[in-house]
């Protein structure tokens, strides 16, 4: 497939990719986040469509590039929502926001009917946890709308899914030949799935889905692999933000996983991440921009001798 663009341009936004990082803000709107920043489905409808379109509005106004709006909870153990659940979810949230913000919005799904509702509600780009592979229309939806696509790796399984009270879930038994192999050798499939229905290189990007079906050393170790992922030739977006890979390493629930993401996100910026995806927009904004000083722009280091 050959290489993707330089820049990729969502409505009016466009993305200069090596210019900067980009901060994708997460809108969640369930009641069962394992952030703890889902918005719970309590009250009417308007109630919590109003509070998350407030919070993506907050996010934007901090500095989010873009807002991802998701329906549906992707925690280990997860329990998978209804079409229609997702899409009452969803769909009006995404609406809102597109008439009230200038960051383009993406939808975090993995439902072809999901994405093609919310790209016709005004999203331009879809998130899809398992990279066109768990929808076979996900591809030919992408691609006819013009939509750019964000795919990801995943091999998560629920019985593979262990739970904490205090730290939450976290992938435990998951076995990989070589991590950074399997992880590539599996996304140039999908990749495969989008040149054969369409999709634009230009229009890609690729996560390395850090705690989707990975063990806590495996997260820690692809963090620090993240650099092999270049091979690929595609933008990186990477979700560290909040993961079980920080709490179970620090022993800190979600809340208080703020400097542990930080930490994570100025690493993956360091080993060539172009969008991270966070819950803590203001923090995060600071640390790219100060990790973007220090790392865009420079020559590679010399090593001496």
């Amino acid at each position: 497939m050959p290489p993707a663009a330089p820049q990729l341009t969502l409505g009016n936004t466009t993305l200069r990719w090596g210019s900067q990082t980009y901060l994708m803000g997460i809108v969640n709107v369930t009641p069962d986040s394992f952030s703890g920043d889902g918005l719970a489905q309590a009250g009417g409808q308007a109630e919590w469509v109003a509070a998350a379109v407030a919070q993506g509005q907050a996010q934007a106004a901090a500095g989010a590039h873009l807002l991802d709006v998701g329906g549906e909870s992707t925690r280990p153990g997860s329990t998978p929502v209804p079409l229609e659940e997702e899409l009452r979810r969803v769909v009006p949230v995404v609406a809102a926001l597109a008439q009230s913000v200038a960051a383009p919005i993406s939808v975090d799904t993995y439902k072809a009917e999901v994405a093609r509702q919310a790209l016709q509600a005004g999203a331009a780009l879809v998130n899809d946890v398992w990279a066109l592979r768990m929808d076979p229309d996900m591809a030919r939806v992408v691609a006819e709308s013009g939509a750019a696509v964000v795919l990801m790796h995943n091999r998560s399984r629920p019985k593979s899914a262990e739970q904490s009270a205090r730290l939450g879930g976290r992938y435990v038994g998951v076995e990989y030949a070589d991590l950074i192999d399997d992880i590539v050798r599996e996304l140039r499939a999908s990749l495969e799935l989008a040149q054969a229905a369409g999709i634009p290189p230009g229009r890609i990007l690729i996560d390395p889905g850090i705690g989707f079906g990975k063990t806590v050393e495996q997260n820690l170790e692809l963090m620090y692999r993240l650099d092999e992922l270049c091979v690929l030739g595609y933008p990186l977006l990477v979700g560290p933000s909040r993961k079980s890979f920080v709490g179970y390493t620090l022993n800190l629930p979600p809340a208080q996983r703020v400097e542990g993401t930080a930490a994570a996100v100025t690493l993956a910026i360091e080993r060539g991440a172009d969008v991270v995806r966070v819950h803590d927009v203001e923090a995060m904004l600071r640390v790219t921009r100060l990790t973007d000083a220090i790392v865009r722009g420079r020559p590679p280091r010399r090593l001496p001798g």
